[in-house]
């Protein structure tokens, strides 16, 4: 295989985790920029730190369930990279679609969905991994199964913490003075920080596995495992994303789907938290735009839920349920494309 090709692929990775990043700091950043507990710059300045210290201390749990969806060990290097480079070209673009749309849409779901269409398209159903003879002969999910299981899983997950913790919060603060708002807001720089460590060491494990599978398919490593310089370029990349923020979709998490306030956010930061990073220690990548939306969905149906604006979250579900067909579709279609023009 071409050198060029390997160094093509990695740099396309590292774009994927900067659209990443900027698509999923509006998911982290929303709520407390919502409550007015920080200024988007100091939202923005907590998030990128945190969401750097994720990936590095974070494990890579999650990297090998992903690394684990296609087997590429019977293919050849040219047609593994091809398959590798197409998946990733149309995640980023169904990352771009979205964000310009101001949807919150899951780039896990983008990643997955890409790999799935280019690995069928280039080499068959049969080297996805999708795991469904694991689970019959063990109960255990591997593969694709896991994947879809935690991406499935995690979003009413989410709502119902949001909504225990709504409940929970509003019982225990039921006497409290209009000054525990303060409390609150102060409180949100731990959750926020919790929020972007889970983010962070969930969603650049993504492409950490990515960018191993591209070095084992080359030849130059001999088994799936991540490199330390693989982990640092992947959280300097997600974190630079994030820096730039997504403006747009800020909007829509942070307004679009209920009026939060200081206890709101609070709540749903914590839900969020620790559904993202329950996962990322089981080794499931799970969506954080996913969990942040539902836990906001949680937290309003918990309190008034005439108030939530379905229309919004429906919306919102119909950009989850778009994004995997139209990333496996792009990815499929690109790799045909790649395959015309460097063979």
């Amino acid at each position: 295989m071409e050198w060029w090709l390997l160094i093509v692929g990695i740099m396309l990775l590292l774009i994927f985790d900067f659209t990443n990043g900027f698509h999923d700091a509006a998911n982290m950043v929303a709520t407390a920029i919502a409550s007015r507990a920080m200024s988007p710059g100091q939202a923005i300045a907590v998030v990128s730190v945190f969401t750097l210290l994720g990936p590095l201390l974070g494990g890579t749990a999650v990297a090998n369930t992903v690394g684990g969806i296609a087997d590429l060990q019977s293919l050849s290097s040219r047609v593994a990279i091809h398959m590798l480079l197409a998946s990733t070209l149309g995640a980023i673009l169904v990352n771009l679609a979205t964000w310009f749309r101001g949807l919150p849409s899951s780039s896990s779901h983008a990643l997955v969905g890409g790999l799935c269409g280019a690995g069928i398209m280039s080499a068959g159903a049969d080297h996805i991994v999708w795991g469904y003879q694991e689970l019959l002969e063990t109960g255990q999910l591997a593969g694709l199964m896991k994947v879809i299981g935690a991406l499935v899983i995690s979003p009413p997950l989410g709502l119902a913490c949001g909504f225990a913790l709504q409940r929970g919060m509003r019982f225990f603060l039921r006497g409290a003075r209009p000054t525990t708002s303060h409390t609150l807001r102060r409180l949100q720089w731990l959750t926020t920080s919790w929020l972007s460590f889970s983010h962070g060491a969930n969603d650049a494990q993504k492409t950490m596995a990515m960018i191993t599978l591209l070095l084992v398919v080359s030849g130059h490593l001999a088994t799936f495992a991540v490199p330390y310089w693989v982990m640092v370029i992947c959280a300097e990349a997600i974190t630079l994303g994030t820096m730039f923020g997504g403006w747009k979709i800020i909007q829509t998490v942070g307004f679009g789907i209920y009026r939060l306030r200081p206890l709101h956010a609070l709540s749903s930061q914590i839900a969020s938290s620790m559904v993202i990073s329950g996962a990322a220690a089981l080794g499931g990548p799970v969506s954080t735009t996913h969990v942040v939306s539902s836990s906001i969905m949680g937290v309003g149906s918990a309190e008034r839920p005439r108030a939530v604006r379905w229309n919004k979250a429906l919306e919102i579900v119909f950009a989850w349920l778009f994004t995997l067909p139209a990333s496996a579709l792009i990815a499929a279609l690109t790799y045909t494309i790649l395959k015309v023009v460097l063979e």
